[in-house]
């Protein structure tokens, strides 16, 4: 462990990809804004999909003057039934996250479940590929989402694939304020 910590010297904005069916890649991601809010580094949160409940994690960052926070706010977009709605939702929320990615000031940036985004193609993929490759060299992004494509995960220099061992919610338990949401 030692030589590889020494072996360690360039320094660099990390792409971090949380993916996999398993409950807590939003939980792990909003843990390292968190963290960074305390190293009092700006941060940026994009959450695609969420947005018409109110979540824990929109609670506590939406007034803090380092955190800037978008949401999408249509639900979870396989209820609605409305491609073009969804489509359209979609792609004015990416133009925040597009606007987040070109900002120097901003050192992480937070694209919460983006890839059902990619998954259901209502961003062209390209794009967001292209863009995330384009920010600057010192931004952090954090991605997550279940079923990242092989683009993504070749681009991220770290990816984690979360899974259910066990799940409440697959024993008829209702999501929980703090836990789920």
């Amino acid at each position: 462990m030692d030589s590889q910590i020494a072996r360690a010297t360039r320094d660099k904005g990390l792409l971090v990809v949380m993916t996999g069916n398993g409950k807590g890649k939003s939980s792990s991601a909003f843990g390292m804004v968190a963290r960074s809010l305390g190293h009092g580094l700006r941060c940026g949160v994009v959450q695609f999909i969420k947005g018409t409940w109110e979540c824990g994690e929109h609670l506590l960052f939406r007034n803090n003057p380092l955190v800037e926070f978008h949401l999408m706010a249509t639900g979870f977009t396989w209820e609605t039934q409305d491609r073009d709605s969804d489509i359209a939702a979609a792609e004015k929320t990416w133009s925040e996250a597009e606007r987040l990615l070109s900002d120097t000031s901003i050192s992480v940036v937070l694209l919460d479940e983006l890839t059902y985004m990619l998954t259901y193609g209502y961003l062209d993929k390209q794009k967001v590929l292209q863009t995330l490759a384009a920010r600057p060299e010192r931004q952090h992004v954090i991605v997550t989402g279940r079923n990242a494509g092989q683009d993504l995960i070749d681009m991220a220099d770290t990816v984690s694939v979360i899974q259910d061992t066990k799940h409440a919610f697959n024993d008829g338990i209702k999501v929980q304020k703090g836990i789920d949401y």
